[in-house]
Order: structure tokens, then C-alpha cells, then sequence
């Protein structure tokens, strides 16, 4: 959803408010209504209206002094006129009951509103984001909905993010709300709710990992969708119990690393590698926020996925050398990830880090009886046996590698890396 006024236009400081809003609290005002309502489809519904009845009169009236509160006030009084409408073609109830019943509640939600922060505030929120992971919901639909409802990520933007047509990503979120009709809004207890949390953990994982380092298409990576990922933590890392803030903390650390290195990962729409990269071009300010937030997990924390996957994260951060990277230290790391979670795809990671600190053919020990779909475990072989001198393997692993790879910047580099075996 954006907001455009004409160039030079008292609107345009309008649309930059609205987008503003759009972003920074759009889940917090649909938890609340969601709340007070108990319908996903009227508060999200009334909401949206909300925002286009402010894109139509705030350039003419101005900006009010608090727009959250202003476009809460608004989506309530669609809810009424909504329910007003439903309850009249029913005659379930008298309007009047009807209406002072909901506008209690609407009362209650502008108390909330008021003051931020507020613990009523905060649990409406978790509810909303435990809401979208519900369990009746698979991963892909679960993390569409989330990006959706708690971000207020456009329909659009998410269909990018996970490679499909707009038209059908809209179908697959409809069907993620019908879903939901009848799921219960109230939050969980023990284990049920840790449960629930780390589902939504590992749904932020997999869009994070969907944007920076896509499978298929054009893109080396997708930042912005992976921004709004980290986004999506931040605000699970506000909201959820004090008990599982080592895991997000974590899971966070290791986003923001990753994401740190952005703008150096691409040169004029090529890959770079790690070891290729400027680094003078990443975000030193993600990674320093990264690191204070590993600091204390590390001393204490027992080893978890996502906290070794950031502490071999943070090892390429602090060295300001390809060269000086540890990579023993890196290889062992991976080993207890790999023995935490039997994925081969660790395994493929760990071959590489060994590679460089004993040598490729240490790392092609490790790629045998490895099995894995798509192109990146026959493009690590083909390296690793260019570094060993088996030029002749190494060009059948980059032809097998380049029949299974659909994103176009890994293709291109995969065909140059192919071409220099021969010096074509």
C-alpha cells in the first residue's frame, strides 16, 4: 500500500507520514482491533480503510497530531458501521445493543492507544503474531500471513520474496484467513507457547534466508524483504516472554550479520564472494549491534542453531582480512552444528570451511555420500576440485551444477568459474 500526492504538493509530506505509520504500526493497531473484535477479516478490512480515508483527507485537513490514534478512531467506526450492516441483515441483535457493546470495547482499545509500551499492548501483539503461526497453517502460508498482518508487508512485496505471481499470493493469504476464522485468539501457556514461538522463529528464518540468498530468479539478494524480516524479529523479540529472549536474541544477531554484508554481496548485478568482498561497505552498525547481542549469549547460553550459525558469522565480521579468517575455528563451530542438526546442508558448509583450513581435498572427504537438490553442492565440488587440480571433474561437477541452477547471478558466475578452467 503507498501513498502519492503529486510532486510539490502538501501531500507529499502526507505520503512520507503514512508510510511511516504504515510501517512502525500498522501490527500494533491491527492486534487491537483484532482484540476488541475478535475478526481478523473486520479489523483487517476496517484498517486498510483507515489508511485510504487518511491518503484522501489529511492533505486537505493536515496531519493529525497523533495519526496512530486518529487512524484507530477511524478503523473502529468502520467495525461499527461493518457490524451496524451485519447485525441489521441479520436481525440477530438490536442495533443499539449491538453498537454499545462493540463501542465499549472500542473505548477500551483508544485507552490502550494512549499511552505505548502498555503491557495490554504488548500481549495483543504477541497474540497477533502467535495468531498468524498458527499450527493449521503450513511454514509458507504462516510466513506470508505474518509478513502480512503484523509487518503490513504489501501483497506484492511478499509474492516477490517467495517467487510466486502477485494474483497468487493474494489466493494463498485469503486462504491463510479462512483458515484461521475459527482458530482461537488466546495465547498459550508453558510449552505450548514456546512451542509456538519458535515456530515463528523459524518462519522468520526461512523468508530471511528466502530473500538473502534466493534459489531461483534474478536477484543476488532481495534486501529490502530481508529488512523487513529483521523487522519481523524485532518486534517478536519486543513482545515475546523473557524466557525465549536468548534464541531471538540470537536468530537476530545472526540476520543482522548476514544483512550487514548487503551492498557488497552485489557488483553492478553480480555475485561477489566472501572473500571478494569491500568491506569497507558493510554496515559496521548492525554488526557492532550484532556482537553486543552475542557477547553475553555466548558466555552463557548453551550452544543453540541459530547462536552457532552467528557466532560463524561474527568470525567473518570481526576480521577486516579475508585472509586472517579463523577458519579452524569456524570448522569446528560447524561441526557442532552439524551434529545438533544432522542437515546436510551444514554439512556442505562445514566441507567448505574445512577446505580452507587442511586443504580442498579434506573437503571433498566430507562431500561424499552427500546428497542435496539443486546447484550449490555439485558448484562447492566443482570448486573444491579446481583447488585440487582435477580440472577435468571439475568442469562435469560446473555442468551439473548449471543445469540445476535457476537464480541468473549464481548462473553467470557458475558459467565464468566454468570458463576459466580452459581460459575461454
Amino acid at each position: 500500500m503507498r501513498f502519492v500526492s503529486g510532486a510539490g504538493t502538501p501531500g507529499d509530506g502526507v505520503s512520507s507520514v503514512l508510510e511511516s505509520v504504515l510501517r512502525d504500526e500498522w501490527g500494533r493497531l491491527l492486534a487491537l482491533l483484532v482484540a476488541r473484535f475478535r475478526r481478523l477479516d473486520l479489523a483487517e478490512d476496517s484498517l486498510a480503510e483507515a489508511f485510504e480515508a487518511a491518503a484522501r483527507t489529511w492533505p486537505q485537513d493536515g496531519v493529525p497530531s497523533n495519526p496512530p490514534a486518529w487512524l484507530l478512531t477511524a478503523a473502529r467506526r468502520r467495525a461499527l458501521d461493518r457490524l451496524r450492516a451485519e447485525a441489521v441483515a441479520a436481525k440477530a441483535l438490536p442495533m443499539l445493543a449491538v453498537e454499545a457493546g462493540v463501542a465499549a470495547n472500542a473505548r477500551r482499545v483508544m485507552v490502550d492507544a494512549s499511552g505505548s509500551g502498555e503491557d495490554g499492548v504488548v500481549d495483543e501483539r504477541l497474540r497477533l503474531i502467535l495468531l498468524c503461526a498458527h499450527p493449521s497453517l503450513d511454514q509458507d502460508a504462516a510466513a506470508a500471513l505474518t509478513l502480512r498482518l503484523v509487518l503490513g508487508v504489501p501483497t506484492a512485496d511478499i509474492a516477490r520474496l517467495f517467487l510466486v505471481p502477485a494474483t497468487t499470493m493474494g489466493a494463498r493469504l485469503t486462504r491463510a484467513r479462512k483458515r484461521l476464522a475459527g482458530a482461537t485468539f488466546e495465547i498459550p501457556t508453558g510449552p505450548a507457547l514456546q512451542a509456538r514461538i519458535s515456530a515463528v522463529a523459524e518462519i522468520a528464518y526461512l523468508a530471511f534466508t528466502a530473500a538473502y540468498a534466493p534459489g531461483s530468479g534474478d536477484d543476488v539478494v532481495r534486501a529490502a524483504e530481508a529488512g523487513e524480516v529483521i523487522r519481523l524479529v524485532r518486534v517478536l523479540r519486543e513482545v515475546c516472554p523473557a524466557s525465549s529472549y536468548d534464541d531471538v536474541d540470537a536468530l537476530l544477531a545472526l540476520m543482522l550479520l548476514q544483512h550487514s554484508r548487503r551492498d557488497a554481496r552485489v557488483d553492478r548485478g553480480r555475485l561477489v564472494l566472501l572473500p571478494d568482498q569491500d568491506r569497507t561497505r558493510w554496515h559496521t552498525n548492525e554488526i557492532a549491534e550484532a556482537l553486543a547481542l552475542l557477547t553475553p549469549l555466548a558466555q552463557r547460553a548453551p550452544s543453540s542453531a541459530y547462536l552457532l550459525q552467528a557466532l560463524i558469522a561474527a568470525e567473518h565480521s570481526i576480521t577486516l582480512r579475508a585472509v586472517d579468517t579463523d577458519w579452524h575455528r569456524i570448522a569446528s563451530w560447524y561441526e557442532e552444528l552439524e551434529a545438533l542438526t544432522g542437515s546436510p546442508i551444514v554439512t556442505l558448509n562445514r566441507a567448505v570451511a574445512v577446505a580452507e583450513a587442511e586443504g580442498p581435498t579434506a573437503g571433498l572427504t566430507l562431500l561424499q555420500g552427500l546428497d542435496l537438490p539443486g546447484h550449490r553442492l555439485p558448484a562447492v565440488r566443482a570448486e573444491l576440485l579446481t583447488r585440487a587440480g582435477r580440472l577435468d571433474e571439475a568442469a562435469a561437477a560446473y555442468d551439473t551444477a548449471l543445469l540445476a541452477c535457476a537464480n541468473e547471478a549464481e548462473r553467470i558466475h557458475l558459467l565464468q568459474r566454468r570458463a576459466a578452467l580452459t581460459g575461454s
